[in-house]
């Protein structure tokens, strides 16, 4: 009786182990500046710092881990994948074929930083739109109805995460891709719509503008 006992509990085991196992999906987790942690594995994409060694066509990538790698850039340039400058220094997010030997997306993670801004869609009166900062931190500009929370670069594709005003903690998870990345302009579209922002300007305060001292002349008639 004890034999069957222990088989019927180790079979038992089994069967809760594979249950709880199954239901659930792994999540990259987020790009923070460091990908040598294990799970980071599940996506392909190389993050690191592009190299002196980066030409028109081939990219020198300097991994989170400390390898240098050298990609080959034709595929990506002729697919319109390349987004962004390479500028020896910047932080990049590449996704490389399967041999790690060419970039089929590449993404400057330095020049998505920024203020982006669009007319608001209602009414076209205020900029809307959302900040980038490093670390992961995402901020709206005039969107009082979302409270954004992060952003990450997941397979090149831009992920944010936001909560929306009245639906609780609820998070609302967006994956977008990148159309175009230049100095000035961003697009980015998902399975319904394409957003067109733009680079925010920033004002000058009125307290750059330089005025005269009046001086007793300015009073005589």
């Amino acid at each position: 009786m004890k034999k069957i006992w222990i088989v019927v509990m180790l079979v038992a085991a089994v069967v809760m182990t594979m249950s709880s196992c199954g239901g659930k999906t792994q999540q990259v987790p987020f790009d923070n500046g460091d990908s040598t942690d294990m799970s980071a594995m599940q996506d392909p994409t190389i993050y690191g710092v592009c190299g002196e060694g980066s030409a028109m066509n081939t990219l020198q990538i300097v991994t989170d881990l400390g390898d240098s790698i050298v990609l080959d850039l034709n595929y990506a340039r002729e697919n319109n994948q390349v987004f962004g400058g390479l500028q020896a220094g910047d932080r990049m997010a590449v996704v490389p074929n399967s041999k790690k030997t060419e970039a089929l997306i590449v993404v400057n993670q330095a020049d998505l930083l920024g203020n982006w801004v669009m007319p608001n869609p209602l009414d076209g009166s205020d900029e809307v739109g959302f900040r980038i900062k490093e670390g992961g931190i995402l901020e709206g500009i005039e969107q009082s109805s979302l409270t954004f929370k992060t952003w990450r670069l997941v397979r090149g594709k831009l992920e944010t995460v936001a909560v929306r005003e009245g639906g609780g903690e609820e998070e609302e998870v967006n994956i977008y891709d990148l159309v175009k990345l230049t100095p000035d302009s961003l697009i980015l579209k998902d399975n319904d719509d394409t957003y067109e922002y733009g680079r925010q300007q920033v004002k000058k305060p009125l307290s750059d503008i330089k005025l005269e001292e009046a001086s007793a002349d300015d009073y005589k008639i």
